[in-house]
């Protein structure tokens, strides 16, 4: 197995989209399971998955919605599950394998960020339990039919990454001011860290993982939720309010932002390379823990010490393991 964190060649770059990505690509008689495959860039995935054969499940706190989204999609299903609730992530995982033997590719897309401070049923902070432990079970418990298919599992990560890295002795913001960013940026490293540790856990497998950074995804919830002033402050509108796409400085259509996380599922240039955080359908390179660049991956996010670390704390947190 080779762990290899800086860019290879890629027919593909910050501009593609999703249907370009899967344009060749098989996946007649592949299951995939796309997390908040319904909406936003989630929704493109899934298109994208039904255009090249797959079936795909999608999972749904919000049924209604994701019935509307979906309607006309031939090849997918839908089924409740609420990341931020053990017990629903649980039934969901068994309503699945009593379903199928193999599940082919996951994608834990969805995302969630709070801005004032949340907690679960548990005491754990929401973002935290939202983004990062919900999947952590979610995949625990697909394991046995991730490993018979020798599966992808991807993990959607961000650029926010940069803003904490773990804080392990004060994770849940019990001790701390609670600030939101850094809520976020910590379970987006969360994510990144994941995809290292379960990499190299599903080695005999032939499971592989990955981490991916969609980009500054214009048309995003996150970005649309913003005040008008914040978004044009970032640069993801001007002055009038209109959205600027601008791929190569990490501002992307939804189409362009789905596209890496389906490269990282399906592309054969990946099958001998795990356990690495991508973007704009590449490797991402690594850049300094005080780097001001949107784009690249801080050491913090791909350090297999502090994978593993998380992995047993996460452990500890839910019960589950692969």
């Amino acid at each position: 197995m080779k762990y290899r964190q800086f860019p290879i060649s890629s027919p593909y770059g910050a501009a593609s989209t999703a249907m370009e990505v899967v344009t060749g690509v098989d996946l007649t008689d592949r299951v995939a399971i796309v997390t908040g495959g319904y909406s936003g860039i989630g929704l493109e995935t899934t298109r994208a998955l039904v255009s090249a054969g797959a079936r795909v499940i999608v999972p749904a706190r919000d049924r209604a919605r994701a019935d509307r989204a979906l309607q006309g999609f031939a090849g997918v299903d839908i089924t409740a599950l609420d990341l931020i609730d053990p017990a629903s992530v649980d039934a969901f995982a068994k309503d699945v394998l009593a379903e199928h033997d193999t599940i082919n590719i996951l994608i834990n897309n969805a995302g969630y960020i709070g801005f004032s401070l949340e907690r679960d049923a548990r005491g754990y902070e929401a973002q935290f339990a939202t983004n990062h432990l919900g999947h952590f079970q979610l995949t625990a418990r697909l394991w046995p039919a991730l490993a018979r298919a020798g599966a992808r599992v991807v993990a959607v990560s961000s650029c926010g990454h940069a803003a904490s890295p773990v804080v392990f002795d004060d994770i849940h913001f019990e001790h701390r001011p609670y600030d939101a960013m850094s809520a976020y940026g910590q379970s987006k490293t969360a994510n990144a860290l994941f995809a290292v540790w379960l990499d190299r856990l599903g080695e005999t497998a032939g499971i592989r993982a990955y981490a991916v950074h969609p980009g500054g995804v214009v048309e995003s919830g996150f970005t649309r939720n913003m005040r008008v002033a914040d978004s044009v402050a970032s640069g993801y509108r001007d002055a009038e309010g209109k959205a600027i796409i601008d791929p190569e400085n990490n501002k992307k259509t939804l189409q362009q932002g789905a596209a890496t996380q389906l490269w990282c599922a399906t592309s054969p240039l990946l099958a001998d390379l795990g356990g690495v955080y991508c973007e704009d359908c590449n490797i991402a390179r690594t850049v300094p823990e005080d780097s001001t660049e949107l784009l690249g991956v801080r050491p913090w996010a791909i350090d297999p010490v502090e994978a593993e670390r998380l992995w047993q704390a996460c452990v500890a947190m839910t019960g589950v393991s692969v």
